[in-house]
């Protein structure tokens, strides 16, 4: 079993021409056509947290949004959110809290593929280097105290310039870093912010930044991919 998975920091929807087009975002995911997708800053900071790309609008497209918002207008917990495609069966949703002192945190989701039980983590970790290695390792406590050892997936903006270095290095031998490219910023990327992490029970096919004439205008960072096939039991 291949999946495709990416992850996007859709920069609250707005552009390098400073609109709010939440269209936009939606045909460069559309663009990408991936059966899980983590998204990074899709809700509004102030207020009721609501949703930058309005549910209506989700309803019309290929994915449902895993649900873990705790606000009634939100998709998220503090920006991260999940959607995946029609036809996957989703289990449940789970919004993470994280240490820092600035509120972040992680989308969780299990979820049902060809009778196969996977997890998947969407998370914005913190420009702090101690504070993405304490992130990183409350991650890593939450997949390791519970009780099934699923297939599990890592995917955001992880604010670290190093491919494996740093907080990376928390990982150790247990995941697969993928870093697809550099992703941010969009119109001249320089710094490879953007990954997806998997557990070993995946194989990596392929991995790749989303760079088109639409994504580079539809927000600060590029959206990152990668194939991953499930190692058979």
């Amino acid at each position: 079993m291949q999946l495709t998975f990416a992850s996007y920091n859709i920069h609250k929807g707005v552009g390098l021409d400073r609109r709010r087009d939440p269209e936009r975002i939606l045909s460069v995911l559309h663009e990408i056509d991936a059966d899980i997708i983590a998204l990074q800053e899709a809700d509004r900071r102030i207020g009721e947290r609501a949703s930058v790309l309005p549910r209506t609008d989700i309803d019309d497209t290929r994915w449902r949004v895993i649900e873990v918002a705790r606000r009634p207008r939100s998709i998220g917990w503090h920006g991260n959110a999940l959607l995946v495609r029609r036809g996957i069966d989703i289990v449940s949703g789970e919004a993470l809290d994280l240490p820092t002192i600035e509120p972040r945190g992680a989308a969780c989701g299990e979820i049902v593929v060809e009778g196969r039980s996977l997890r998947v983590i969407g998370t914005h970790l913190d420009l702090s280097g101690l504070r993405r290695r304490d992130q990183i390792r409350s991650l890593l406590g939450f997949c390791n105290a519970c009780e099934r050892n699923l297939p599990t997936v890592i995917m955001g903006d992880f604010n670290q310039w190093g491919r494996q270095t740093g907080a990376m290095r928390e990982f150790a031998q247990d995941w697969h870093i993928v870093t697809p490219g550099r992703s941010y910023p969009s119109r001249q990327p320089v710094a490879t912010l953007d990954r997806i992490v998997a557990s070993t029970h995946w194989n990596v096919v392929s991995s790749d930044v989303h760079h088109t004439a639409l994504s580079t205008v539809a927000s600060d960072h590029l959206p990152v991919k990668a194939v991953l096939s499930l190692i058979k039991k």
